[in-house]
């Protein structure tokens, strides 16, 4: 991690893509990352870890300033655009919007008509990219033990809630886009299931299919302003407290794993839906295939990893 001395915008520099090779790279890296955060209970945040590009991001977006701001407000682009890692967030962002616009609707589709499969593939990249993660932790102490269990709980106990119904008013769809967006950045908690806790995962959802670009911009400009507050508490604990930050995020993605445990049932108690999980019900051909999807998303996971950090060693 750079010293926190160093201008952000400084450190990007060799991050910045030069060719168009290096921005096909990138257009996938976040063409995976917008594809997981379709998925209620799958992170982007994780998917940029696994990709060796998260606290690149981080910094990329903590160049988000109030200078840029400033700038951009004195019509001084040219500058405002001069302090930022421009090709780098483009690159990534138009793989992330390319995934959201494209796989929303089969996305929806598999979840709703093979929940088992496609639930099974990513419990198993969620619980590879935990185990990577915790291996990039060198030094393991009382208080590296007590933030990986203390978020492993908080995220377990969060994913269990049951959904809330809430407000339908611009205002309150602004700050959802603001948490939400604070949940994609972190590994193990899904955006799209605080959507979901929220009650505007459906309404996002529709608006993607259906362009509705006022619910669309709405939502965009909370994401766009809890991301830029947001990313520069992060990046300042990354910076200052970087093995226990990453104790907490591997933690948070343990916990996660409550959220995507392939075999549910739904059940009513006092009157109240919810959905719980339950063991497998039998050994059969649809177990097998779940198991198997399991391993394939680990598979995919380590195979991811070897991509991103051929030639370039570890970026976490």
């Amino acid at each position: 991690m750079n010293d926190k001395s160093e201008p952000a915008s400084a450190s990007m520099k060799n991050a910045e893509p030069r060719s168009i090779k290096d921005f096909g790279i990138l257009f996938a890296k976040g063409f995976c990352m917008g594809a997981a955060d379709v998925v209620p209970g799958v992170s982007g945040g994780t998917m940029a870890l696994v990709l060796g590009i998260y606290e690149q991001l981080l910094l990329a977006i903590r160049t988000l300033d109030w200078r840029f701001v400033r700038l951009l407000a004195a019509f001084q682009v040219r500058r405002a655009l001069g302090g930022i890692p421009l090709a780098f967030l483009i690159s990534l962002f138009a793989g992330i919007l390319a995934a959201i616009f494209t796989l929303a609707k089969t996305l929806s589709w598999l979840l709703n008509n093979h929940p088992v499969g496609i639930w099974s593939f990513f419990f198993g990249l969620i619980l590879s990219s935990a185990l990577l993660v915790a291996r990039r932790i060198d030094t393991w102490q009382t208080g590296t033990y007590a933030g990986l269990s203390l978020s492993a709980v908080a995220a377990y106990g969060l994913v269990g809630i049951v959904p809330l119904t809430t407000p339908e008013s611009w205002l309150f769809l602004f700050l959802c886009g603001a948490v939400a967006i604070c949940a994609m950045v972190l590994p193990g908690i899904s955006g799209s299931f605080i959507l979901v806790l929220l009650g505007k995962y459906q309404t996002i959802l529709n608006a993607v299919h259906q362009f509705d670009l006022m619910t669309l911009v709405v939502f965009g400009a909370g994401a766009g302003t809890g991301l830029v507050l947001f990313v520069r508490l992060l990046n300042w604990l990354l910076m200052r407290y970087h093995t226990i930050t990453l104790a907490c995020l591997t933690g948070l993605m343990i916990g996660s794993l409550r959220k995507i445990w392939p075999w549910k049932t739904a059940v009513t108690d006092e009157g109240a839906h919810q959905v719980i999980n339950v063991l497998p019900q039998a050994l059969n051909v649809e177990f097998g295939l779940a198991v198997g999807l399991a391993l394939a998303g680990m598979l995919a996971v380590a195979a991811l990893q070897w991509l991103a950090s051929r030639g370039k060693g570890d970026a976490v």
